[in-house]
């Protein structure tokens, strides 16, 4: 980011010295004589840092702070003026001022506080950008897919996500359940706190109780040092409790009364410690029917399922396979750009026992195994070679029109009859495929 300082000071003489001795700083300098014309310049140009007079010909400079921090909150004001008062002080600082100075005590060190200011800029600006990155990843538009199915997940956890309920996600390995917790939270109010995840089938009993709540030095044997649990780490934020079914009955109580009063105790403590967080949930077990035979807690499981959200195994989300080979395959390699039409149709009449984790290492495979720009039928897994080939008898040799006459037929059936799917399947405008399905005779 370019550390622009804008001036804004009537005194022209003034002005010019101040930007003088901001300029040999070496951080580039604008002046403006009134506060709309410093809003121009704001308009039109990147400023990290404001210097700005207090008394100005078309307003004050307190007000103008007042604004900027406002309508430009990454930017540092530095306030100065000839009439300094305490009050006005108090009060600038109060509203966000980065400084506020007193013309003439305060000349001799305002290179320091403008280079302070510009670095608390900087720090400001990257500190955005990241937020913004890992806003724009985890979010619900990162999740890739077309079909209804997934559309309609997708518009649950979006209902779900501003309110304080707690959310079970319910689904097979590998069918994006963390993915779907961090939307939650990025969408959620809480979105600046922490989103913190543990995997409670990766710890045994005891060692999951000491991750989830915390220990004091000499708890147990090998306690050299007190540790904060993840219930801790996430005060303020999200704790994504992922395969909760694998945890222990006892650790479940355990669980249950900190969800009741958010209240708990590291181990080893007898001192009670208050948090604020929210809880998502994910399991690939059937927990109610566990619960309501006694193998998991059924008042936790309630307590949890406050709003279940089940996420649909690959093999059901019709359309979207061709839509994430495409999506992970720009992601490994530019060298690799196309997956060829027997390869793909290949990888969308598999069952994906392994969902989109699967699809993705599969992707990632044919990437490294290829020597061309195509992924080939020869690239994929002996197991899907022994599929019934979706094309019937024809072969990478058939004719182009053979193969894409059968491809455009088993789309169409797949998508029972519906021309405006089937066009986004294969890429190809509504007009296009009408072409296609009058000159193959397909109607």
């Amino acid at each position: 980011m370019k550390s622009n300082v804008l001036v804004i000071d009537d005194e022209e003489r003034f002005r010019k010295l101040l930007s003088r001795i901001i300029s040999l700083e070496g951080l580039p300098v604008l002046q403006a004589p009134t506060i709309q014309e410093g809003l121009k310049i704001l308009k039109n140009e990147s400023v990290s840092v404001v210097v700005t007079d207090v008394r100005l010909p078309d307003g004050n400079g307190l007000h103008l702070l007042e604004r900027l921090k406002k309508d430009f909150p990454l930017i540092e004001v530095i306030v100065i003026t000839a009439f300094g008062t305490i009050q006005d002080g108090v009060n600038a600082m109060k509203q966000g001022a980065f400084d506020y100075i007193t013309k003439g005590d305060g000349d001799d060190r305002i290179h320091v506080i403008v280079q302070r200011a510009a670095e608390k800029a900087r720090m400001n600006f990257k500190l955005h950008n990241l937020e913004q990155r890992v806003e724009d990843k985890f979010s619900f538009d990162n999740i890739v897919g077309d079909s209804g199915v997934i559309k309609e997940t997708i518009k649950m956890a979006k209902k779900v996500a501003p309110s304080e309920m707690s959310v079970l996600l319910i689904g097979k390995t590998g069918t994006g359940k963390e993915l779907f917790a961090q939307a939650i939270h990025q969408a959620s109010p809480r979105k600046s706190g922490p989103f913190v995840a543990l995997n409670c089938s990766a710890f045994p009993g005891n060692m999951l109780e000491s991750e989830l709540f915390g220990y004091k030095k000499g708890a147990f044997t090998g306690a050299t040092e007190s540790k904060k649990g993840l219930i801790e780490e996430a005060d303020g934020g999200t704790l994504f409790l992922d395969e909760i079914g694998e945890m222990d009955i006892e650790l479940q109580a355990k669980l249950l009364r900190f969800l009741e009063n958010k209240k708990f105790t590291k181990l080893g403590e007898t001192k009670e410690r208050t948090v604020d967080l929210r809880i998502i949930a994910a399991t690939n077990r059937r927990l109610k029917q566990e619960a309501d035979q006694g193998t998991f807690r059924d008042d936790l499981y309630y307590r949890l399922a406050g709003f279940k959200i089940d996420i649909p195994p690959l093999r059901e989300r019709d359309g979207d396979i061709s839509l994430l080979a495409n999506f992970f395959l720009k992601q490994f390699h530019e060298r690799v750009q196309q997956i060829d039409l027997e390869a793909m149709e290949l990888l969308t009449a598999y069952t994906w026992p392994g969902n989109i984790r699967e699809l993705k290492n599969i992707i990632e495979r044919a990437v490294i195994l290829a020597e061309g720009d195509t992924i080939t039928p020869d690239l994929l897994p002996p197991e899907f070679h022994k599929q019934p080939s979706p094309l019937g008898n024809l072969s990478a040799e058939s004719p182009l029109k053979e193969v894409e006459r059968a491809h455009i037929k088993k789309v169409l059936q797949r998508v029972d009859g519906n021309k405006t799917k089937a066009a986004e399947i294969l890429g190809i405008g509504t007009s296009t495929l009408y072409r296609k399905i009058e000159e193959y005779n397909l109607d």
